[in-house]
Order: C-alpha cells, then sequence, then structure tokens
C-alpha cells in the first residue's frame, strides 16, 4: 500500500483519537496557580524550569490582579493565589484559612512616557499627580503638555501598594481610564505622550522612563535598605498547608537555586537579601543583624 499526504493525516489523526481515549500519560500532574500580574513572570518562568527538570508535571499560570488570586484560592478553586498584597488586607478574604508563601520582594515605580521633561518627582507632587490637582507636566518643571494619568484595575495589588504609599491618608486616585496587565499599561504610556503609570521593577524597559522620587532612585539596593518605600512582598497563598505537586513547587522557588538566580534574573529580590521588613499594618522594621548574617551564609 502506498502511503500519500491524506493516509499520513488519517494516521496522524486516528492516532491522536486513540491515545485521548487512553486518557492522561500515567504519572503527569498540574497544577494552576493565579493571580497578580506582577508576580505572574516569576511563576511562569519557575514553572517551566521546573516541568522541564520534572517530566510529566505542569504548572499553569495564570494573571487577573491579586484580587483574582485571593479570591480565588479562599474559594479553594485553584492550588495557588499570587498576590502583591498581603491576604488580610483584602476585604471579604478569610485570611485564617490561607497560608502565605513569600517567595520574593518587588519594587514598583511611577512610569511615563519618555520625552515629558522631568526623570525626578516629590512623593507630595506624585500623589498630586494622581489625585487630579497638578494637570500638566510643567508645572513639575516639565514640557508644557497635559498629564495623562493611567491606573491599575480596582481588583489590582500594585496599585494597592502604589495607592497605600504614595497617596496622602483619606485621598483616592482621581478617576481615570484603567488596565487590568502591567504589559499593558507599559505599553500605553510607552506610545501615548505625557502618560504617568506604575509597574513592578520588573517590566521597565527602554520604551518608558522610570522617575526617581526625592532623588532616590527606583533601584534593588534602594528598596533593601527602604530608601524607595514603595515595595511589597509577592506572596503565593495556599489554601492551608501544601500537599503533592503544589508543595514542591513552592519549594523549589523557595530554594537556593531559584533565590540566587531565576529572581534576581527577572528583576526581583529575595527575601533573604532586604535589610528590612514589613508586616500587614505595613509597620516596618529593621532586620536585625544576626538574621541578615544568617540569611546570607
Amino acid at each position: 500500500m502506498k502511503f500519500n499526504k491524506n493516509n499520513k493525516l488519517i494516521i496522524v489523526f486516528a492516532l491522536g483519537i486513540f491515545l485521548t481515549a487512553c486518557g492522561p500519560v500515567e504519572g503527569e500532574e498540574s497544577i494552576t496557580a493565579v493571580g497578580s500580574s506582577a508576580l505572574q513572570p516569576l511563576v511562569e518562568a519557575a514553572g517551566e524550569q521546573y516541568g522541564s527538570e520534572n517530566f510529566g508535571k505542569f504548572i499553569n499560570v495564570q494573571g487577573g490582579g491579586s484580587g483574582t488570586g485571593l479570591g480565588q484560592i479562599a474559594a479553594d478553586a485553584v492550588d495557588i493565589g499570587n498576590s502583591d498584597i498581603f491576604a488580610e488586607e483584602k476585604s471579604g478574604i478569610d485570611s485564617s484559612k490561607l497560608v502565605d508563601h513569600r517567595v520574593a520582594v518587588v519594587g514598583i515605580t511611577p512610569i511615563v512616557t519618555p520625552g515629558v521633561g522631568i526623570t525626578n518627582i516629590s512623593l507630595e507632587d506624585l500623589g498630586k499627580v494622581f489625585t487630579g490637582e497638578i494637570t500638566n507636566w510643567k508645572e513639575l518643571g516639565g514640557k508644557d503638555l497635559p498629564i495623562t494619568v493611567l491606573n491599575r484595575s480596582s481588583g489590582s495589588g500594585t496599585r494597592a501598594t502604589f495607592d497605600r504609599w504614595v497617596l496622602p491618608e483619606g485621598k483616592k486616585s482621581m478617576v481615570t481610564q484603567e488596565q487590568e496587565s502591567s504589559g499593558t499599561v507599559r505599553q500605553i504610556v510607552g506610545s501615548t505622550p505625557g502618560t504617568i503609570s506604575y509597574v513592578a521593577f520588573s517590566y521597565v524597559d527602554d520604551t518608558v522612563k522610570a522617575l526617581s522620587i526625592d532623588g532616590v532612585k527606583p533601584t534593588d539596593e534602594n528598596v533593601k535598605k527602604n530608601k524607595w518605600t514603595i515595595w511589597s512582598y509577592e506572596h503565593m497563598y495556599t489554601n492551608g498547608e501544601p500537599t503533592g505537586l503544589t508543595k514542591d513547587f513552592l519549594d523549589y522557588i523557595l530554594s537556593d537555586e531559584i533565590q540566587d538566580s531565576l529572581i534576581g534574573v527577572l528583576g526581583y529580590i529575595p527575601t533573604n537579601k532586604m535589610e528590612f521588613e514589613r508586616d500587614a499594618e505595613g509597620n516596618t522594621t529593621e532586620v536585625p543583624k544576626k538574621e541578615k548574617q544568617e540569611s546570607n551564609e
């Protein structure tokens, strides 16, 4: 019998039906992590690396924002809920049932379209820009150009962190366009003259300009020393203590192999490199020197 193109397609199709009927290959496992878009690049990269080292193990990663991640894990609808904020900060979430795994620290910086005419802004003025009190870049020493404010969606942990450490107490951000994705925010800011928003350090590239605040640059070193105050932990929450593949993957992300390599490469900061720590109420305290030395050994 001669095999032409159609014969081959029929064989491939039939083989696909046979494999589907047989069900999943023995030993295959998968888990799903949902939530923070700021944390998404790290979990995706770690998941791909973990999968390549552990045949038949799959880590499915989805965004949606910290609010989605916390809501989904609280409902026990996913295996891991990724968040930029503590579960205690999110209303409607019973944090007592959740277990917090802090896998990294992320700095968050205001970004603007290149060419607005400034590279530094005071924290006070930054707050006024987002509350709508300052509306033109010339008011800040820049070009005579209207300021377009772009916000993250209300369920975003990045927004919650930014608002908490930038806006004056009792003040709310002006009503403006909102976006769920950090990548989309970067794209809009980079291509729309006069626009300002904010993203995790890991999303900053040559298409946008990160601003210094009160002369302090948005760098990892300044975050570690708490000189740059707009930062948060990257949390991976589980509903109860993790088991099976979920536990193995979390152990993998928290391992020295990942903490000492992938974390930094992707623009995050290992938690054991921080010289300060925070609690859910926002209280910041210096890490005792003994703990610093032990974490660096």
